[in-house]
């Protein structure tokens, strides 16, 4: 998905193309018992603000939580089962720096009049900024044409897509600068980037606890509220901050609304954005959630040699 932004005249005009790297346009054809030892004052106002910002920077290295890691979680435990990230059952352990996850992501979409889900697992490393995730796109609107699964590579300021299908070979890789996206890869991929998603926590303005979920059986603390995009980019690491900041300008509004569940130790579990783009018609609005669990299981994210990046003409809006 690219999102174009117009800022001129008497105001913002957003124009929402599913078609980016073919993504959305071929999708259309965690530790329990937190909720009864947080404080009150984690709860409302300033004080779950701050506890929504500290558990985003204690995922991604930009600030400190307030236990220390006291060794990694089973790579095994807690892994999701087949469906939505809301279906997964998180692990239990004690690391309080996530450092690396494996992670489940679904986004949902209203394209042609049909909404469509596409989902994505893989792994994750916060403290290089990399993951890999398997991409799996639906049935075209008539149900006519399965999509081959798309391995996307993710990298400070790039995302590596292969399977992209639009006349790409198969077995050749499609980079794109994340910095130049209109939306920074917050939807473009078919999957938040993990880091971009904790890191929007990070210009958090306002919140409210919801109160204690049960996230497949574990008890996490749910907060609701809304962050700022242009916000966060300032708060952000300086190798994501570039991708952000795009984010920042290309849309009609910097205000995302979220809903976030922290685990005991104050680990961010999983995130929900809700982002909403204004065409001339009504909105449409991305639903993005990201599942994080495993933490501490081994990542490896070797990058594409520069000969098996594909250089040739991509046809847009189709997807093989």
């Amino acid at each position: 998905m690219v999102v174009q932004q117009n800022r001129s005249g008497g105001g913002a005009r957003a124009v929402c193309a599913l078609v980016a790297m073919g993504v959305m346009a071929a999708a259309a054809g965690c530790s329990g018992g937190g909720g009864d030892r947080a404080a009150a004052d984690d709860r409302s106002g300033a004080g779950a603000v701050e506890t929504v910002r500290r558990a985003a920077a204690v995922l991604t290295g930009t600030g400190t939580g307030s236990a220390s890691p006291s060794g990694a979680e089973s790579p095994g435990a807690g892994s999701p089962g087949a469906g939505s990230p809301d279906k997964a059952d998180p692990d239990k352990g004690s690391r309080s720096v996530a450092g690396t996850a494996q992670v489940s992501t679904s986004m949902e979409t209203a394209a042609g009049g049909t909404r469509v889900t596409i989902r994505g697992k893989g792994t994750y490393d916060f403290r290089t900024q990399s993951g890999r995730l398997r991409v799996v796109l639906p049935q075209d609107a008539a149900g006519q044409e399965e999509h081959l699964p798309m391995t996307e590579l993710l990298a400070p300021g790039a995302l590596y897509m292969m399977n992209r299908g639009a006349g790409v070979p198969r077995n050749k890789w499609v980079r794109i600068d994340t910095t130049a996206l209109a939306d920074g890869n917050l939807v473009t991929g078919g999957a938040t980037d993990p880091m971009a998603a904790a890191e929007l926590l990070l210009g958090v303005r306002a919140v409210t606890y919801v109160g204690e979920s049960d996230l497949a059986g574990v008890t996490v603390r749910h907060y609701r509220g809304t962050t700022d995009i242009a916000r966060a980019a300032r708060q952000a690491s300086a190798l994501s901050r570039g991708a952000l900041r795009a984010a920042a300008k290309g849309f009609s509004t910097d205000t995302v609304s979220f809903d976030a569940y922290l685990d005991e130790q104050g680990r961010l579990r999983k995130v929900r954005h809700r982002f909403s783009f204004a065409n001339k018609g009504p909105a449409v609005e991305v639903v993005s959630t990201t599942l994080l669990y495993g933490f501490g299981v081994p990542v490896s994210v070797p990058m594409p040699a520069e000969r098996d990046i594909y250089t040739g003409e991509i046809e847009q809006g189709r997807q093989t």
